[in-house]
């Protein structure tokens, strides 16, 4: 399924933004009744997934070998509602999510990089990565909650 580095991103982009329509029209719930238990769920929902888009572009974007700035509005995107989708469609376009994985070395001297060595060791252990990267959103996560939702609590 996520055979390419554009696959996943998409899938993630698209999930942020359903995330979004989740804790919007849970807001407007909340509003509008005393429904106030869609916005914990929402925002929960929400939040895992926008920790899971950003470390998701992050990894897409050492893989792409992106700058700064494609990475910065990519992982800044997902806190605009819906943004992450124009923001995939210009990261496609411009051509920052055509290619593979980089399971192997090549003659690329930036392929000498210890942190492409260790990117490549762990895109090759697929399933590795996964739980790595999991554990570390659900302990992000588990830390936002502990500190508090934005805003404060109401």
């Amino acid at each position: 399924m996520f055979r390419t580095p554009l696959n996943l991103f998409r899938v993630l982009a698209v999930a942020e933004a359903i995330s979004w329509t989740l804790l919007i029209a849970a807001l407007i719930l909340r509003a509008t009744s005393d429904f106030a238990i869609g916005v914990t769920v929402g925002g929960a929902i929400h939040g895992f997934v926008f920790l899971s888009y950003g470390a998701t572009a992050i990894l897409v974007a050492l893989n792409q070998r992106w700058g700064v700035w494609p990475t910065v509005v990519a992982v800044v995107s997902a806190v605009i509602p819906y943004a992450t989708i124009p923001t995939e469609l210009w990261l496609h376009r411009s051509g920052r999510l055509t290619g593979a994985w980089r399971l192997a070395a090549t003659d690329d001297p930036r392929d000498a990089a210890w942190h492409d060595r260790l990117m490549r060791w762990f895109l090759n252990r697929a399933w590795l990565l996964v739980v790595l990267i999991a554990a570390a959103v659900v302990v992000l996560y588990a830390a936002l909650l502990v500190i508090g939702p934005p805003g404060g609590r109401h």
